[in-house]
Order: C-alpha cells, then structure tokens, then sequence
C-alpha cells in the first residue's frame, strides 16, 4: 500500500494540471511554456520532413547520374568500304570516267555537224570517221527527219558510241576502242502499234499537225489520200478538221518512227471524207473509202507534195516578162527550188530536156490519149530518160525556174488528145475497187479503223498514244 501511494499522488497532480490547462494557459510557468514550445515544434519538424521526401528522390536521381558526360571514354574506328566498279569496255583504262548520254531527233534542214554538234560530240576524230567510214558515212545520206540518233560522250565531248536509226530493220552503231572507232550495222525488230491523233484547221494542215504533233510526213500522206477530193491549195477552210490513225514504230517500248497512215477522216467545209489502209502485195499501202472504192484517181490533182497556185489556168492572161495578154494553158504551182515534183500519174516519159520558154521540161504520156508537161525545173531525177516507165508518185524532177520565169515554181499543163485542160478542175477518172481476194480482209480492217475513227470524232480525245 506505501509503495503505490506515492504514484496516485503523482497522477492526481497531473490530471488537476490538465483539467485546469485551459482555464490557467495564461498563467504557465516559464517551463511549461518552454515545454509546449518544442512539442510543436517537433510536429512541425515532422511534417517538413514526409514533404520533403519526393525531394530527396528526384536529387538522389541526379546524384546517380553521371554529373559529366565527357568522362565517358570515346575511341575513333576508320573503316575503307570498297564500292564496285562498272565494267566499261570502251574505256577499260578508265572504268571512273563520267559519261553522258544524249538522244535527238534528226529535224528538217540538218546536216551531219548539226546534229553531231547537238549530241555533244566535239572530237575531230570522231567526224573524220564518221565521213570516212564505208559504214559511218551512211548517216549523213540517211538524215531523213524523225529518225533517232543517240551517243555517249565524255565530259570533254569525244564520242565514246553512238548508235543511229538507218531504217526500220537496220541501226548503224559506231563503239570507240583502244585502236580507234568500229563501225557495225546490227538489225532489229520494231513493233507497231496504233497512234489516234486529232486536230482542226486553224491557218494551215502543217500549222495543224505541228501544233497537234503530228509528224510532217503524216501530213504529207494526208495531202496525198485526200487530194482527189480536197484541193489543199484552194480548198481549205478554217474549223476543218481531220482524225488520223497511223502507225507508230517502237523499239523495246520506246517510238522509234512514225509509220504509214492507217486510217483518216477530214471533214472539208462540212462534208466528210473517209480513208481506210490496206497493203497490197508489194507491201504498199492503198487507201479506200469504207466501202471498199479506192480514194485515189487516176491522176494526181497536184504533182507537188505541198505549195500554192501562183497562177491559174486562163485563155488570156497577162504574161509578167513578155508584158502581153496570152493564154495561160496550165498552172503554175509556186515553191521553193528544190522542191520534190511527182509524176501525177502512171506514164512514159515522152520528153526529157530543155525547151523554149519551158526551160528544163518532162512530158510524160498515159492511157486514154492523156499526157502532162512539168516546165522551168531546175534538174531531173538521176536516170530519168526518154522511154522509162513511171509510176504514179514517183519524183521526176525538182522545181527552179530555169526558161521564161520571174521565180521559182513549177508550170504544170494537162493535155487531152492534144488539147489543154484545167489541171485543178478537169474531170479524173477512178483506179479500179479493191481486189475480191483482199476483200475479207479490208472488211476486217475497216470494221477497227472505222470505230477507232468514230472514238476521235465522238469524245474530245485529241491524242492517244
């Protein structure tokens, strides 16, 4: 009992303390203030430190990375990669020589430095062997335009090969080796496929076709088939318009050529015309109307690929170097000296040579009592005598104005047993319908062309290729 009586006295004391804690706080002894001070001070301390945790592990992150990353240790590594080296043949000494290649198209009026010259060719020894080759030089003869040409050269131009489109079976390729240039012709095999073009009459047919892209010798053939019916001198108008089908030549995907046309239809002044191609025995392309007639007569209406009426048939005409009316008994067709003349007809030349105020003159006889002067050309066509045998197309001569003439132009006359007739209005009778062994396959052939035809003239296709 002792020994617990001095606790009760203890605990007794201190609960009087607490009961009388908020009645007596302003009454504290300097100790229990001090007391109370450092137990919220303690809780203060507390709570600073739980927030403070997040702290301490975001630096404790830093702290174990690394503070300087130059301390890591760096080494260089130099590693050659051999590259491969192109196989060159042609300049086996120099396999890294850069090369460039060039491709053109031989265009109107070149000559053989032109167009060397457009291919980046500068070496003499390259033209030198070009002109003196028995195999090179048939380049320059063959400049025909729209065939292809293509070399390789160096950066200083010197003509490493060049390969060039003699025609559509044969190429001519010319390889520079270590004992200077060979030459070779290699043949090769073109594919043909259809080329449907569109254009209309704005000025001109080759203002038509050039803006069209239509090649000038498609023109020509256009001229040629429709010239029976369309007089292109006179006749056309602007708003015409022709669709035209034509043989594209490709070599390993790429156009190489245009071919022969296939097929055409020009609509003159309102009224249509029709033309759909077959090839005859020799390979030769006849035109005929749908219907199976041919579209061409039997005489051309112009022994010109393409000019213009300077003057025209009259019975009194003012003669410009005689200073006097006299008839005009034909037409004069003006061009350009050098311009090709086509035998309008199939004949027998009856007369080659000069003549009077005709100048250098060809007369040529065919059937029926018919026969044609061509007068003032400035040569005939090598091998041209009196006798030969002339086919309908084939060049007889070559516009000048050699005899009585104030320029260059071709006097063209049309005689009926003896008596003149107006070239451009005289009546011309018809070649003969196509054959009934080739019936089955014109039928067969119009049937494509005429829907392909049809397509152009249907929808606003101006091309397709």
């Amino acid at each position: 009992m002792k020994i617990n009586e001095p606790r009760q006295i203890n605990l007794t004391q201190t609960s009087i303390l607490a009961q009388n804690t908020g009645k007596a706080e302003g009454k504290l002894t300097p100790a229990l203030q001090l007391r109370k001070f450092y137990l919220r001070k303690f809780k203060l301390r507390w709570i600073l430190a739980i927030s403070c945790l997040p702290l301490f592990g975001i630096y404790t992150a830093f702290g174990i990375a690394p503070q300087n990353l130059n301390d890591v240790p760096t080494s260089m590594v130099i590693e050659e990669i051999a590259l491969p080296l192109e196989n060159n043949t042609s300049y086996p000494d120099e396999s890294l020589s850069q090369t460039f290649w060039y491709k053109d198209h031989v265009r109107r009026d070149d000559t053989l430095n032109s167009i060397l010259t457009r291919l980046n060719i500068r070496n003499r020894s390259a033209f030198e062997f070009i002109r003196s080759d028995n195999t090179a030089s048939e380049i320059a003869g063959g400049l025909i335009p729209g065939r292809q040409i293509k070399a390789e050269t160096d950066l200083d131009g010197n003509l490493i090969q060049l390969e060039f489109v003699l025609n559509n079976n044969q190429l001519i390729n010319l390889v520079k080796t270590e004992d200077g240039y060979e030459s070779s012709k290699d043949s090769r095999t073109l594919t043909s496929e259809p080329i449907l073009k569109s254009a209309k009459i704005n000025s001109s047919l080759f203002a038509a076709t050039d803006s069209a892209n239509i090649p000038d010798h498609i023109a020509i053939q256009l001229a040629d088939i429709f010239e029976s019916e369309i007089n292109f001198h006179t006749d056309l108008r602007k708003g015409d318009r022709f669709n035209v089908v034509y043989e594209g030549l490709y070599d390993q995907g790429e156009l190489v050529k245009a071919g022969d046309v296939l097929a055409a239809e020009f609509v003159n002044n309102g009224k249509t015309y029709r033309a759909i191609g077959l090839r005859d025995g020799n390979n030769q392309m006849q035109y005929y109307t749908p219907e199976g007639k041919s579209v061409h007569k039997s005489f051309l209406r112009s022994p010109l690929e393409f000019s213009r009426v300077s003057s025209g048939f009259s019975t009194a005409r003012y003669h410009p170097v005689l200073q006097k009316v006299r008839a005009h008994k034909g037409v004069d067709f003006a061009a350009p000296t050098g311009t090709r003349i086509k035998a309008s007809a199939d004949g027998i030349v009856d007369f080659v040579g000069q003549k009077g105020g005709y100048g250098n003159v060809i007369i040529l006889k065919h059937a029926n009592g018919i026969s044609t002067l061509y007068g003032h050309l400035s040569r005939f066509s090598s091998g041209l005598r009196r006798g030969a045998r002339i086919s309908q197309g084939a060049i007889i001569g070559f516009v000048g104005m050699t005899g009585v003439a104030t320029g260059p132009h071709l006097h063209y006359e049309f005689l009926v047993n003896g008596q003149h007739r107006d070239p451009m209005k005289v009546a011309l009778p018809r070649t003969n319908a196509i054959n009934a062994s080739n019936k089955a396959a014109f039928e067969q052939a119009s049937a494509e062309r005429t829907v392909q035809l049809s397509l152009l003239s249907s929808t606003n296709i101006a091309s397709l290729e």
